[in-house]
């Protein structure tokens, strides 16, 4: 067991441990849609036969910060490898204090961490992990950001401000990332501002096999906004579906206000596909302008659930069917138990992506 004090200069009421033997904590997010893990029993049988193997591989590690401990938990049993062992605490100050259990040196490795809230704490701790692994010698460091914070802040949309998502990625690539597997970037044009390759992986198909499943009746996928037409668009193909757009002004930092609908959803189903979900103004303002104008039921779904705020108050009290998410930033108790609220895992995706990466293989015959 890794012991989670011990030193002199640490303070023990502020300590952060990972541990890869401590109990699972994946019993915390509620996480459905298993069958999107391992798919038919021939897949099931020959991902129990790969993780033998890469069980053996000592050259193949997985380590995970604090932010999301049962995500990494959850891929690690996927892939069938262990959770790198290590020593993540805090000093009385605040400061990181981390520290690897195991050897590394020519290793593969892979750093699960989404820099989800609070997002500075969780970006540095990644950095921090970064660099240590970068003095142990690590051959390959991938840093596995499932939510990539910052995004939003892709461009000089105004004056005298900061292109944050190009800082960030210069800082996971100066502190030694070798290559970067991300989740629904908020625009896909951020891969271009990491100097090293990028992954890029897609939700939908763990949102697509539930939604289908549900088989919901006349249904119309609804972009937001027009920036996600062109993930609504691929999603609509998906459950051969119709399109409509929801064109809206923003108004203020986490203020939008809903202008109008394009496109036919009367008397139809709608579904709401969007890449992040915060304080759910939006999302909510969406599902009155559909249902103002004729829709039946209206759905919902995310990658990336950050609900800050009062976004649980207002999902809860709204006339939204339900909300779809994943489970890329874990859920407070408060979401967990709510009844609009509905988490898939996210895990066997990017574990296989994972797998491909190590392997060489296709990352892109994942979505095919």
């Amino acid at each position: 067991m890794t012991s989670a004090g011990g030193d002199g200069n640490v303070d023990g009421n502020t300590t952060l441990t990972v541990d890869a033997e401590a109990p699972s904590t994946t019993g915390a997010i509620a996480v459905s849609g298993d069958a999107d893990l391992t798919g038919s029993p021939a897949k099931a049988a020959a991902g129990k036969k790969r993780a033998k193997s890469y069980s053996e591989d000592k050259r193949f590690k997985i380590f995970s910060g604090t932010s999301n401990l049962p995500l990494a938990e959850e891929i690690c049993k996927f892939v069938g490898v262990p959770l790198g062992e290590v020593r993540l605490q805090r000093f009385s100050d605040g400061e990181v204090y981390f520290q690897l259990l195991e050897n590394v040196r020519g290793a593969d490795v892979f750093v699960v961490q989404p820099t989800c809230y609070p997002v500075d704490q969780h970006l540095l701790e990644l950095l921090i992990m970064i660099d240590a692994l970068k003095r142990a010698s690590a051959r390959r460091i991938t840093v596995v950001v499932p939510y990539y914070g910052y995004a939003r802040q892709d461009r000089k949309d105004r004056p005298r401000v900061a292109i944050s998502s190009k800082l960030v990625a210069d800082l996971l690539t100066t502190a030694g990332a070798n290559r970067a597997l991300l989740v629904d970037l908020h625009a896909a044009q951020i891969q271009g501002f990491f100097n090293i390759p990028v992954d890029h992986l897609f939700a939908s198909p763990v949102l697509v096999g539930h939604f289908r499943d549900l088989n919901l009746p006349d249904l119309t996928v609804v972009s937001p906004d027009a920036g996600g037409v062109e993930r609504a668009r691929f999603f609509a193909q998906k459950m051969e579906a119709p399109l409509a757009i929801v064109d809206k002004r923003r108004t203020d930092l986490n203020v939008s206000e809903v202008m109008h609908v394009i496109g036919d959803v009367q008397d139809r189903t709608c579904l709401i596909l969007d890449d992040i979900v915060d304080t759910a103004g939006t999302l909510i303002k969406t599902v009155d302008a559909l249902l103002e104008v004729g829709a039946k039921k209206v759905y919902a779904c995310a990658t990336h659930a950050v609900l800050s705020g009062r976004a649980i108050e207002r999902i809860v009290d709204s006339r939204l069917e339900q909300l779809v998410v994943t489970n890329t930033i874990p859920l407070r108790e408060e979401a967990l138990h709510a009844s609009k609220i509905k988490v898939l895992s996210i895990a066997g995706l990017i574990g296989r992506a994972i797998e491909s990466i190590h392997m060489e293989t296709s990352v892109s015959s994942l979505f095919n």
